[in-house]
């Protein structure tokens, strides 16, 4: 039972042990570079996500602090990130703001409780297809929220459905504003040739700082009025709020149950995903169960002060590495250096251009979109292509919800497809017995007495394929008098084949067909063994190997022909 047991061991604790100031120094610096590079995002988030920019950065604030905390990786950066956007604001459109924090703190507790009952590692599971397709899905999505901005259309609503999203733009593409077009396009551009001149600054945050600048000049000394900027949308304030637990209900629990499960299912996949990359850099290896309670804990905090949900970020995480930082007090710098620029320098963040930060996103959905992997799945088998495909249009023409429960179930029954397909059930010959590697044959008598038939199964027993043994059984024309099943290749069987199994025992008997099972594997004879199958079919019919379940069906011949 230990093994199962879960234990509080956050990744701090363990490193503080060997701390020194060398180990501090680099810390301080990577926190300090990761907090400038998370600013810019948290604001985008935020906005894009349907709340005000400053819930972006206190959710970065709070839940990258908690995150660092009590996390299970040494590097994992946590906070807003650009997988949450359309889930977010869907919600916000559904149930308001008090909706998506209660959702948000539900989803906290899931979290938790999938580190406390040790399903880190099942999480991991999840079929590659499903997760690139929901993941380019997002990115596709993220892009198609942004145009209005970017080219600074005159729409008064922007439709929630994709399809008519276009179709809005479509017809409002005369209205481009050319100024918060160009600030928008070369927002792009920064960002994107900005790694070939400095990889310690961000593009984003010197394309901000550039079109910021642009902007205010342009209004100031030329009189150009119409780019808008945040503070033209939004009031800024920073200060910070104060706690409030959200008012939870049994009504807005059940109302609010699958937009919560969705929030932690992507954060859990997320922040795993993220740790591991980070893994495979640093040569460590996280702990998924307490990552995912770090991950719970955060999100339960970040409601309490109006943040939205977060969980691990790969950019702003391989970012902490590439600059040093190697445990959780980089992250801790982080927050903090979030926390000093929200207190003092917030009021600057009106002057940023709406049509920058919409910059800011679409290069985050290019990155997001991972189209090589993309179109590197699209050779894969068929029944890959089918459950990217499904999950991909799924999330974009519908939401995230949907297109992970219906590409689980898909993947799932594709799965016990390939599980079908690799169970055989053969009927044997003497020669396929004697040339069948036979590591079980105690001595060399191997040949199928007249009245004998044997049936092998290959693979799992279980309820997909349980069906495949009545029809080669059926295949055969005469009535054998002892039927003889070799399991020796079994490694499970369910509940469904166990009834099958003595489905097809009482069947037989009827039949006046006596069963021997040969070579039944330790945990197959005991699930067999709690059934009560063994005391139905009898003991002695149960025999370790070929060999003595050959020799007991000529006891049974000679008794029965006597």
């Amino acid at each position: 039972m230990k093994d199962f047991a879960f234990t509080f061991k956050p990744k701090l604790f363990s490193d503080l042990k060997h701390y020194n100031k060398k180990t501090f120094a680099a810390d301080v610096m990577a926190g300090i570079i990761v907090g400038i590079v998370a600013l810019p995002l948290a604001i985008a988030f935020g906005i894009a996500s349907g709340v005000t920019p400053e819930k972006g950065i206190i959710t970065a604030i709070v839940a990258g602090l908690a995150i660092s905390l009590f996390g299970g990786s040494k590097v994992q950066i946590g906070g807003p990130t650009g997988a949450f956007i359309v889930i977010i604001y869907g919600i916000i459109q559904q149930y308001g703001e008090k909706g998506l924090l209660i959702a948000t703190f539900l989803a906290g507790i899931f979290l938790v409780l999938l580190g406390v009952f040790r399903l880190g590692t099942i999480i991991k599971y999840i079929p590659y297809p499903i997760v690139v397709g929901f993941t380019s899905g997002i990115a596709v999505t993220i892009f198609t929220t942004q145009i209005k901005d970017l080219f600074g259309l005159s729409i008064e609503s922007v439709p929630a459905d994709f399809i008519e999203k276009w179709i809005v733009y479509a017809k409002h593409f005369g209205t481009i504003e050319p100024w918060s077009a160009g600030v928008g396009l070369l927002s792009v551009l920064i960002i994107a040739i900005s790694p070939k001149f400095s990889r310690v600054i961000p593009g984003s945050l010197i394309a901000i700082i550039i079109m910021t600048v642009a902007a205010w000049l342009l209004k100031e000394y030329a009189g150009v009025t119409s780019i808008e900027t945040i503070g033209d949308r939004f009031r800024i304030n920073s200060t910070l709020p104060d706690m409030a637990v959200p008012s939870i209900t049994w009504e807005s629990i059940k109302e609010l149950i699958s937009p919560a499960i969705t929030i932690a299912l992507l954060g859990a996949i997320e922040s795993l995903l993220s740790a591991t990359v980070a893994d495979g850099v640093i040569g460590d290896r996280h702990n998924s169960n307490q990552e995912l309670v770090g991950q719970g804990i955060a999100n339960i905090l970040a409601p309490l002060f109006g943040g939205i949900p977060a969980t691990g970020a790969i950019a702003r995480t391989m970012t902490n590495i590439n600059n040093g930082g190697r445990t959780p007090i980089a992250g801790i710098i982080h927050a903090v250096v979030l926390l000093g620029i929200f207190l003092f320098l917030m009021p600057l963040a009106q002057y940023i251009p709406m049509a920058c930060l919409a910059g800011v996103l679409v290069i985050v959905s290019y990155n997001m979109s991972g189209w090589r992997t993309f179109f590197e799945l699209m050779k894969n088998p068929k029944s890959d292509i089918t459950v990217l495909l499904i999950t991909f249009f799924l999330t974009v023409i519908f939401d995230l919800t949907i297109a992970i429960e219906v590409g689980l179930v898909i993947a799932c029954l594709l799965f016990m497809r390939r599980m079908m397909e690799t169970t055989q059930v053969k009927l044997l010959t003497d020669e396929a017995i004697s040339s069948n590697e036979n590591k079980d044959v105690l001595d060399e008598n191997l040949s199928i007495p007249e009245g004998v038939e044997v049936y092998e199964i290959n693979g799992p027993y279980f309820f997909g394929v349980a069906n495949k043994f009545e029809e080669v059984m059926l295949a055969t024309e005469k009535l054998p008098t002892v039927r003889i099943v070799r399991m020796r290749r079994v490694p499970f069987i369910d509940s469904t084949g166990i009834h099958n199994l003595t489905s097809m025992c009482h069947l037989s008997q009827k039949d006046g067909i006596h069963i021997i099972l040969s070579g039944v594997q330790p945990k197959v004879h005991k699930v067999l063994e709690r059934s009560g199958f063994n005391e139905m079919l009898g003991k002695e019919n149960i025999c370790p190997n070929i060999s003595m379940a050959l020799e007991e069906a000529r006891k049974y011949l000679a008794q029965h022909n006597s």
